[in-house]
């Protein structure tokens, strides 16, 4: 199993408003490295939601639960889209703040690449901010 992190502007995507549609495609990317991400991900891989510009914090896991197609808001092929459905919300967000303090989170890609909105969280970092966020 994959860790990612995708973001999202609460006012354009929220996580509420992911949970209330209960599942959606990732799509929109236009960066090169973010879709050589989505191109990775595997159905059961599990993803952060990250809001970013307001909140900047990661509020929640999600699930891929269909693999990468062609992006239907593209006009060609180049560019995908991937399907996820949240799993729960973190029992407590973790803040970009937090993150930037959490000596073992200082190499994740949401400090390094910080304007990528599709990125790899390592199985650690992963672990790391699970138990940052008091989750089991």
């Amino acid at each position: 199993m994959n860790y990612w992190l995708v973001k999202s502007e609460p006012a354009s995507y929220s996580w509420n408003e992911f949970e209330k549609d209960g599942q959606t495609f990732w799509s929109g990317v236009r960066n090169y490295a973010a879709r050589n991400h989505l191109k990775a991900m595997k159905t059961g891989d599990n993803v952060f939601y990250y809001h970013s510009n307001e909140g900047m914090e990661i509020v929640g896991i999600a699930e891929v639960i269909k693999e990468h197609y062609p992006d239907p808001t593209a006009d060609d092929e180049t560019w995908v889209a991937v399907d996820i459905k949240p799993v729960k919300p973190l029992n407590k967000p973790v803040s970009l703040k937090q993150i930037k303090e959490e000596p073992g989170l200082q190499d994740m890609a949401l400090l390094r690449l910080s304007r990528l909105s599709v990125q790899p969280v390592t199985k650690e970092e992963w672990e790391i901010v699970l138990k940052m966020a008091g989750e089991k």
